[in-house]
């Protein structure tokens, strides 16, 4: 009965969205998204747990992959995701159910479109790119490093159509304020993915798996049987996607049998030219976004290792990794917003649009004020817990880096509750522009000049990105108040209801 009761309290209908308690609302919403974000995190935990046994080039593949497969994500993934989002939830909203399905559809099919197309482009430059990047990067790049990074990238791209459809899914569960479903895509999703990495990786020849439990003699039965060794760093990329592609079918299942009253008809099935570009234009400037960021991270890296040499450039690393898991409740805040924001638009309840946001500011700000309150009390023990092996100079600057990375932690929870609003406004360029602002107008400039001009080594990219999320949150604060008293949300509703 306990169970049965905790599956109610995550149900929840349009019109609950629409005319019920906001705060409940959000949190019925966003619960089961911060699980999601924690099990894709578990899931990077994992890859990097079986790749570390391969060996150290690697793992040095993996993280000179991630900026560039973060930038072909962000158009191949981001775009339709945010762009299916926000359209399927106005027009559930506005009880248009029939434009919700067209909606999904065109999300599915925009998503598989660009995966194919970018993809196929992404793999035949995979080398030129890699061998090009080597020559920006500080220091000499081992040739079996490039290996190794073709190898992992070019599954990735053969497959991102995969994570495209898959994610695409989930957002169209999610616009429909149907965050559970989501859920348990990411569950099987991740499920997958634990079991292939070690067989994918290593076969049945000295699998670590096997031998650390004890099972040698089944691996050689397994072997005997398969004469399967592995296919080493491309099997890790090969397990995450077939665990999306898992995740894919359990939400493509769901909606098969009718799912939310029918999330797809034969009658939503077709190109609505329309619908295309609504959701292209709600999708692409996040995607930029998200393509920016990721950009401005890479030439940081390379700010901090010429500002600190290797120390700075771990330290920097650390500090990223960290914050990434703690904007993970604002990240699931930000998802819940946009679904709660757009659904009441649709209904015409700009209001409720506009307190939604506000809430979710002060939930998500105060949440990442408390995170990093922890933070502040113990950055030394987290810098040893994250990578132990830290030589003193790089603890020295890690546990600089966290300390001020707490400071701006409420700014960051604010900022992401903001972009939800404007995005779940349709003002996905607005969030675009901000984040160019705010990253390549504020942090990288700060950085650079103080860092490298300036010679005041690590501690100036520290700064600069803790000064950029706190001018980015005061700007946005300020310009979201100004646009809603000149009527954006108010507009929003019209253009939603005309749709």
């Amino acid at each position: 009965m306990c169970c049965w009761n905790t599956v109610l309290v995550f149900d929840i209908k349009p019109e609950d969205i629409t005319d019920g308690p906001l705060l409940r609302g959000l949190l019925v919403l966003s619960i089961p998204l911060l699980a999601q974000n924690v099990v894709q995190v578990v899931q990077q935990v994992v890859d990097l747990f079986w790749v570390g046994r391969l060996s150290s080039d690697a793992v040095a593949a993996i993280g000179f992959t991630t900026p560039v497969m973060s930038m072909v994500t962000s158009v191949a993934v981001i775009l339709p995701f945010v762009g299916t989002q926000v359209l399927v939830s106005q027009r559930i909203g506005g009880d248009d159910r029939a434009g919700a399905r067209r909606g999904l559809f065109t999300g599915l099919l925009v998503s598989g479109v660009i995966g194919l197309v970018l993809g196929a482009i992404a793999f035949v430059g995979a080398r030129p790119l890699f061998e090009l990047l080597i020559h920006t990067r500080p220091g000499p790049v081992p040739t079996q490093v490039i290996d190794l990074a073709v190898a992992y990238f070019g599954v990735f791209c053969v497959g991102v159509w995969i994570a495209g459809i898959t994610d695409t899914t989930e957002a169209a569960f999610i616009g429909w304020g149907d965050s559970r479903a989501a859920l348990y895509m990411n569950v099987i999703a991740l499920s997958v993915n634990m079991f292939l990495d070690p067989i994918l990786i290593f076969g049945f020849h000295d699998n670590p798996l096997f031998v650390g439990l004890g099972l040698d003699g089944l691996q050689s039965v397994l072997l005997s049987a398969t004469q399967f060794g592995g296919v080493g760093i491309m099997g890790a990329a090969l397990a995450t996607l077939i665990g999306y592609a898992a995740g894919g079918v359990i939400g493509l299942l769901l909606i098969a049998r009718g799912r939310n009253g029918g999330m797809l008809s034969w009658a939503a099935v077709g190109i609505d030219s329309d619908t295309v570009r609504a959701l292209v234009d709600i999708g692409a400037p996040a995607g930029g976004q998200f393509f920016l960021k990721q950009a401005v991270e890479l030439v940081l890296i390379l700010v901090a290792f010429r500002a600190a040499g290797a120390a700075g450039l771990a330290a920097y690393i650390v500090g990223y990794r960290v914050a990434t898991i703690a904007v993970v409740p604002s990240n699931s805040l930000q998802q819940a917003a946009q679904s709660v924001v757009g659904q009441n638009l649709g209904a015409g309840r700009a209001d409720r649009a506009r307190r939604t946001t506000w809430l979710g500011v002060g939930i998500a700000g105060g949440t990442l004020a408390f995170i990093g309150l922890v933070q502040l009390a113990a950055p030394a023990t987290i810098a040893n817990l994250f990578v132990p092996s830290l030589s003193p100079a790089a603890t020295s600057l890690a546990v600089e880096y966290l300390a001020i990375l707490a400071y701006g932690y409420p700014a960051i929870g604010a900022v992401y509750l903001l972009q939800g609003g404007f995005n779940g406004a349709r003002r996905t360029r607005t969030s675009f522009v901000a984040s160019f602002l705010q990253y390549w107008g504020l942090r990288l400039p700060i950085a650079a000049v103080g860092g490298i001009v300036l010679s005041a080594g690590a501690s100036a990219v520290f700064w600069a990105v803790t000064i950029s999320n706190v001018v980015a949150a005061v700007g946005l604060a300020g310009y979201y108040r100004y646009s809603t008293a000149e009527g954006m949300l108010d507009r929003a509703a019209q253009t939603a209801a005309a749709d």
